[in-house]
C-alpha cells in the first residue's frame, strides 16, 4: 500500500535530471552516434518506465483514497445512528425535529420521538436550556445520562452515565451508619423487679430488637444492660426512615413493671466521615434524643442537620432523685468556685423564667457568692408585671436585678459562673453576647432538647419530665446546704412558676411536681398571693375573648384560631388563648396565630397528648413539648402560616383522637 504522505511524483529534480541526461546524450551522438544511438533507446526506455510508474502509483493513490472516503463516509454513518448515546436536534419551540436511532426506544406511542417535546424525554430539559446551562443529568426510563447541550446548534448529547450512576449510588448507599440505642427508662422499670422478671424483660427487648436487625440487616451488639451498638449502611437507614423507625412502637408495646411501657431512644450517626467521627456523631445525637425527652431517634449527618422521629409520648417522670443530688452537689462546687453568679432567662421572660431564676440567686446566696439575675425593663410581659412589682418592693432582692449593660460592663468576667434557666437555644436567651464573657456555663431546663444549643456548657441539667425550670431549681435547692431560708416571695414566685407551666397542676404534673411544690409550701410560699399575680386584666380577658371568636374547627377536633391582622397580640395572650381553647370539649389540640410586635408571626401551639404539637412547631422551625410549644415565622402572613400549619398536620396524618405522625 502506497505512502500516500509521500507518493513519487515527477518533481523539478526528476525533470533537471532528465534535462541533464538529453544534453549529455546529445553531446554523444555528437561524437559516437552508435553510443548515442543505443543511449538513446536506453534513454527512452527508462523515461516511459518513468512515466508509467507515475501513472499507476497515482491510480492506486486515487483508488486508495476513494476507498478511504467511503469507509469514512460508512463509519460516520453508523456512528451517527448506531452509537450507544443519545443525539437530538430540536427547533425554536423546543420540538424534537431530528434523532439519532437510540432515542427511539423512549418514544411514548409513536414509533419516534420526532415532532415530541423537549419535555417527552425529561421535564428538566427545557428549563436548563434556557438558563443556558452547558450540561446536566437527567433520567430517562432506566438510564441515567449526562446531557451536554449545544444551545446555538440546538443540539444535544445523551451520554450514557447509568453504570457510573449505580457504582456512584452503591458508593453512597454503603456508606457506614452507627446506631447507639438506648433504653431510656430500663432502670426505673427493673428497680424493684425480681431476677427472673428482669431476665424475661431482657430477653423479650434484646428478641424483638434481634428480629428488627435481623429484618433489616443490621449487626447489632448488646454492649450494656440498657445500650446496644448496631452497624449498618446508608440503604438500610433510608429503609427504617420510610417506616419511621417503627421499632420504636414495637418496643413501646411491651410493658414492664406497673405496666410502664419500655422506651427506645436511638442516635444514629452517619455521612461521609471516619469510624471514629461517625461514633461521636452517634452519642451526640443519643444525647440530643434523651434531651428531648426519649422515645424518638435523631440522626445527624457530617453537616450537623439533625431528622428525628418519634417523640410520640410524654416523658416518663423519674422516680428517684438521684441526678438531683448529683447536680445539685456539682452546682454547690461550680458556684463557690466562681467569683460571681449571673443568672439569666429567655427573652420576655415569664413565671417559669423569672421564679428559676430567683431560686437559683437563692443558691448563690447560700454559698456566700454574689449573685445577680440579667433582666430587662424593656422586655416584661402583662403576665409578669405583678410579680416584677412585688420584687421592686423588696429593696435586698430587687438590687440584684442587674440591666443587660450592667451585666456586660461591669458584672461578667472569665471568672463568673453564668447559669441559663428555662431555656437552652442562644438565640432566645435574654443577653446572647453574655455567653461570649465566660467558659464557665450551666444549662437547666425543662424543655426537649433542640438542635440549637448553647456551646460547651460546663452542666446541663435538662428532664423534658419535668413540669417547670421551677421544679427542677427547687429540688436542686433542697440538696443545696441548709443557709439562707427562701423568703415568702421568692417561694411564691417558684410556685407560681410551677403553676403557670402545670395549668394549675394539671398538665405535665407527676408526683415529683407535688413534692416541690409541698417543699415550696413549707418555705412560706403563699398561695393567695400566686392567684393575686395571675390575676387576668378585664382588657386582656376580652382580648383573649375576641382571638377565641375566630376559632375554626379542623378535623373535627383541631382547633385553629387566628388573630385580626394589622394588630401586634403578646405571646403570652396567644398562649392563653390556646390554654382557653383546649378546655373545651371535643378539642385536643388547639393553635392560635397572631402578629407579634417584631413583625413576626406567633404561633402558639396546645395539645392534651394525642397529637405531638412540637413535631409540629419543629416542622415550621419552632419548638417545645410535646403538649406545649410554639415558634414564629417571618415574611409571611397570617393566612399562609394557617396553610403552612394545615399542610403539616396532614402530612404527619394525625387522626381523631391519637398521633400517627
Amino acid at each position: 500500500m502506497p505512502d500516500l504522505q509521500n507518493r513519487p511524483t515527477l518533481s523539478k529534480h526528476v525533470w533537471i535530471i532528465y534535462i541533464f541526461t538529453f544534453l549529455l546524450l546529445l553531446y554523444v551522438w555528437y561524437y559516437q552516434w552508435i553510443v548515442g544511438l543505443i543511449m538513446t533507446v536506453v534513454y527512452a526506455a527508462s523515461f516511459y518506465y518513468s512515466i508509467r510508474t507515475e501513472r499507476v502509483l497515482l491510480d492506486e493513490a486515487e483508488e486508495y483514497i476513494s476507498t478511504i472516503s467511503h469507509r469514512v463516509k460508512k463509519v460516520g454513518s453508523e456512528a451517527l445512528l448506531e452509537m450507544p448515546f443519545g443525539i437530538v436536534l430540536y427547533n425554536d419551540n423546543f420540538q424534537i425535529e431530528w434523532s439519532n436511532p437510540f432515542m427511539n426506544q423512549f418514544k411514548a406511542s409513536k414509533d419516534t420521538i420526532i415532532g415530541e417535546s423537549l419535555n417527552q424525554l425529561s421535564e428538566d430539559l427545557i428549563p436548563m436550556i434556557i438558563e443556558n446551562r452547558d450540561e446536566i443529568w437527567v433520567e430517562i426510563g432506566d438510564y441515567t445520562f449526562l446531557c451536554v447541550i449545544k444551545k446555538e446548534e440546538k443540539l444535544l448529547y445523551f451520554l450514557d452515565r447509568t453504570e457510573h450512576q449505580k457504582l456512584k449510588d452503591r458508593y453512597y448507599n454503603e456508606q457506614t451508619v452507627l446506631a447507639i440505642i438506648f433504653l431510656d427508662n430500663y432502670e426505673e422499670i427493673t428497680q424493684n423487679m425480681d431476677d427472673t422478671a428482669k431476665s424475661q424483660l431482657n430477653s423479650q427487648v434484646t428478641a424483638v430488637l434481634n428480629n428488627w436487625s435481623s429484618h433489616y440487616g443490621l449487626y447489632l451488639k448488646r454492649t450494656s444492660q440498657e445500650r446496644f451498638l448496631a452497624v449498618g449502611n446508608l440503604e438500610i437507614l433510608e429503609e427504617l426512615e420510610k417506616v419511621k423507625f417503627s421499632i420504636l412502637d414495637e418496643v413501646r408495646e411491651m410493658k414492664g413493671s406497673e405496666s410502664n411501657p419500655v422506651t427506645l431512644s436511638i442516635g444514629v450517626g452517619a455521612g461521609n466521615m471516619t469510624l471514629p467521627e461517625i461514633g461521636e456523631v452517634a452519642q451526640s445525637s443519643l444525647d440530643l434524643a434523651l434531651g428531648r425527652g426519649g422515645d424518638q431517634v435523631a440522626i445527624k449527618d457530617e453537616n450537623g442537620k439533625v431528622r428525628f422521629y418519634g417523640g410520640k409520648t410524654n416523658p416518663m417522670e423519674k422516680r428517684t432523685r438521684v441526678r438531683a443530688r448529683v447536680i445539685s452537689h456539682a452546682l454547690k462546687e461550680l458556684v463557690r468556685a466562681s467569683d460571681n453568679v449571673i443568672i439569666m432567662g429567655h427573652k420576655s421572660p415569664d413565671m417559669d423564667a423569672i421564679g428559676a431564676a430567683i431560686g437559683v440567686l437563692n443558691i448563690a446566696k447560700t454559698n456566700d457568692v454574689p449573685g445577680y439575675i440579667v433582666f430587662d425593663e424593656n422586655d416584661v410581659e402583662t403576665g409578669v408585671s405583678r410579680l416584677i412589682d412585688r420584687i421592686r418592693e423588696d429593696g435586698e432582692l430587687w438590687d440584684q436585678f442587674i440591666s443587660p449593660e450592667e451585666a456586660e460592663d461591669f458584672m461578667i468576667d472569665q471568672q463568673s459562673l453564668l447559669i441559663i434557666v428555662d431555656t437552652h437555644k442562644p438565640s432566645m436567651v435574654a443577653v446572647e453576647s453574655l455567653l461570649n464573657y465566660t467558659d464557665y456555663k450551666i444549662v437547666i431546663d425543662h424543655h426537649r432538647r433542640a438542635e440549637e444549643f448553647v456551646d460547651n456548657p460546663t452542666l446541663v441539667y435538662m428532664e423534658p419530665y419535668a413540669s417547670s425550670t421551677a421544679e427542677l431549681v427547687t429540688e436542686l435547692l433542697e440538696y443545696q446546704p441548709k443557709g439562707v431560708k427562701l423568703k415568702v416571695l421568692e417561694a411564691t414566685a417558684l410556685l407560681a412558676g410551677i403553676i403557670v407551666d402545670t395549668k394549675s397542676f394539671t398538665l405535665r404534673t407527676g408526683s415529683r411536681t407535688f413534692d416541690a411544690a409541698s417543699y415550696l409550701r413549707s418555705q412560706g410560699a403563699d398561695t393567695v398571693l400566686v392567684q393575686h399575680l395571675l390575676k387576668d386584666d378585664l382588657e386582656v380577658f376580652i382580648e383573649r375573648s375576641n382571638i377565641i371568636e375566630r376559632t375554626q374547627i379542623y378535623n373535627d377536633y383541631i382547633a385553629i384560631a387566628t388573630a385580626p391582622s394589622g394588630r401586634a397580640y403578646n405571646p403570652v395572650l396567644i398562649a392563653q388563648a390556646a390554654d382557653t381553647l383546649l378546655s373545651m370539649v371535643g378539642i385536643t389540640a388547639s393553635f392560635v396565630i397572631s402578629e407579634r410586635a417584631d413583625g413576626r408571626i406567633g404561633v402558639s401551639a396546645r395539645s392534651l397528648g394525642d397529637v405531638n404539637v412540637q413535631v409540629i412547631m419543629e416542622q415550621m422551625n419552632g419548638g417545645g413539648h410535646l403538649t406545649n410549644a410554639a415558634t414564629q415565622i417571618e415574611d409571611k402572613t397570617i393566612e399562609e402560616v394557617k396553610e403552612m400549619l394545615v399542610e403539616i398536620i396532614d402530612e404527619l396524618e394525625y387522626k381523631k383522637g391519637r398521633d400517627s405522625e
